[in-house]
């Protein structure tokens, strides 16, 4: 077999991490990334009929059953992860009940996979069925988006239309828009459940009070979404205290989009 530090998948894991520490979205242990990944190109590199050990899920995700995930660790620092990938990532694949996940390689020191797995899953259960090719859940704590949730109402029309009027490529970039959830517990089911029934028609997802959860086909493109949001929040942050002289018109939203050709969200416009 190859040597799975050379496997494309966990580099791309492990530049990414590197690179959202590096912006100040993931400060500490905060923030996780899960990436569906096939069971050929897992394969080339490790036994993936061969479990290390067995770990709790805490529900049941039987249609991800015989699915390979690469996860972020619980308590693990993103700017660990480039040095110490084998400690600080863990590949897991959903045993036949759904209940358990095996894992395949990493959390060598006795880790486990982040306590937002079921969030994750369930979002991945979500979108999947909305584009089969959805394979990334990333999520994080952006500066300027967190920030702008204490300013601004947590409506996600209200919220979506700011963001749009913010930057020209917005409505571009997310024209499904934004979701918004109140501040709710971390960690447990009840934020995962809610966070996949807006995944059922938003590829993002704010937490209020807390951060940003995002879904797509790759992790240049989940990445992308989120850094958009972020840039449009950071404008918002700097030109809410001041009278506004210039914005984007509704109908020049409208404009852009038609011109792109994407299918946006018109009763999010005035």
């Amino acid at each position: 077999m190859k040597n799975i530090m050379d496997a494309p998948f966990l580099t791309e894991m492990r530049r990414t991490t590197a690179n959202m520490y590096r912006l100040g979205w993931d400060e500490r242990n905060g923030g996780n990334i899960s990436c569906l990944l096939q069971s050929e190109e897992v394969g080339r590199y490790i036994d993936i009929d061969s479990a290390v050990r067995e770990i709790p899920i805490g529900f049941e995700a039987k249609e991800l059953a015989g699915r390979i995930f690469i996860v972020t660790g619980t308590g693990r620092y993103f700017k660990n992860v480039q040095d110490d990938p084998e400690n600080n990532l863990g590949i897991i694949r959903i045993a036949p009940d759904g209940r358990t996940a095996r894992l395949l390689w990493g959390y060598k020191d006795g880790g486990k996979f982040t306590s937002e797995l079921p969030a994750h899953l369930m979002s991945h259960m979500a979108r999947l069925k909305v584009d089969p090719e959805n394979r990334i859940i990333m999520h994080c704590h952006p500066t300027h988006t967190l920030a702008m949730n204490y300013v601004h109402e947590l409506d996600e029309r209200k919220f979506t239309h700011t963001l749009w009027e913010m930057c020209t490529e917005c409505i571009v970039v997310f024209p499904d828009g934004v979701g918004v959830l109140p501040w709710m517990l971390c960690g447990t089911n009840s934020i995962g459940e809610a966070t996949a029934e807006k995944m059922k028609e938003f590829r993002l997802v704010i937490w209020g009070m807390h951060g940003i959860y995002g879904a797509g086909k790759t992790m240049d493109e989940t990445f992308g979404l989120i850094e958009t949001v972020e840039k449009a929040a950071q404008i918002y942050m700097l030109t809410a205290h001041l009278p506004r002289i210039n914005t984007i018109k509704d109908s020049e939203l409208r404009e852009l989009a038609e011109f792109f050709g994407v299918k946006y969200r018109e009763d999010f416009l005035n």
